[in-house]
């Protein structure tokens, strides 16, 4: 069964971005994707960051997505397919809470646990690209984009709450399944990787660190009752 690979036990963070619910595509579809970087400490709770929203609480937010990280080592890859777009110039362009240079969805795996500041907190599941990027982006395929290079970060719970600020470092401080990084659980249950690895779709109902919506995706494409 494939491991992730070795990576830096403390990562430093860059940016740390917060957000408001606001009029995005009209004033019928609210969000609060457009995130700015904030200075100083930040308090984490179990729902995220102090100061950050999100609109559509159906799919956005709560416990099991409470931050999303989201690799800043990508943003080349993004230069390369979307030209000099503004958004790019700066922290939070994919609507991200946590911005790192050197991890990323290769190098993370669920139910890993970070010290983050005094919180700490454990990776519950990929993003689950929406509409909302491609509309951010001024119409590009941003959503696809992501789906198909699988670079479209992941989120925390929260399992201790505490405060970090933006030049502090992430530290790794338990993995409990290393054969289940972001990357392959995403091309598994997102990317449609489970076609030709049903074996692996099964043994993922190993890890009970995988947040519910994405449990309940696993037993859809295994035709099992949820």
């Amino acid at each position: 069964m494939p491991t992730s690979p070795p990576i830096a036990a403390c990562v430093p963070i860059r940016s740390l971005q917060c957000g408001k619910v606001r009029a995005f595509r009209g004033v019928e579809e609210p969000s609060a994707i457009a995130k700015q970087p904030v200075a100083g400490a930040v308090r984490v709770h179990l729902l995220g960051l102090e100061g950050d929203a999100q609109a559509d609480l159906s799919v956005h937010g709560g416990p099991d997505k409470a931050i999303h990280h989201y690799p800043h080592d990508h943003y080349a890859f993004w230069r390369e397919q979307l030209g000099d777009h503004p958004l790019l110039a700066h922290y939070g362009a994919f609507g991200e809470n946590i911005a790192t240079q050197g991890l990323t969805e290769e190098a993370i795996c669920i139910g890993d646990r970070w010290r983050l500041g005094t919180a700490l907190v454990e990776v519950s599941q990929g993003r689950q690209p929406c509409w909302k990027l491609d509309h951010r982006f001024g119409g590009a395929a941003v959503n696809a984009g992501m789906v198909r290079s699988r670079r479209a970060g992941w989120y925390y719970r929260v399992i201790e709450q505490g405060e970090v600020a933006a030049g502090e470092t992430m530290e790794l401080a338990a993995r409990p399944w290393p054969e289940w990084s972001v990357k392959r659980v995403f091309g598994l249950l997102i990317a449609g990787d489970y076609k030709q690895d049903r074996e692996g779709l099964e043994a993922l109902g190993e890890v009970a660190q995988l947040a519910a919506p994405w449990k309940r995706r696993r037993a859809k494409l295994m035709g099992l009752d949820v």
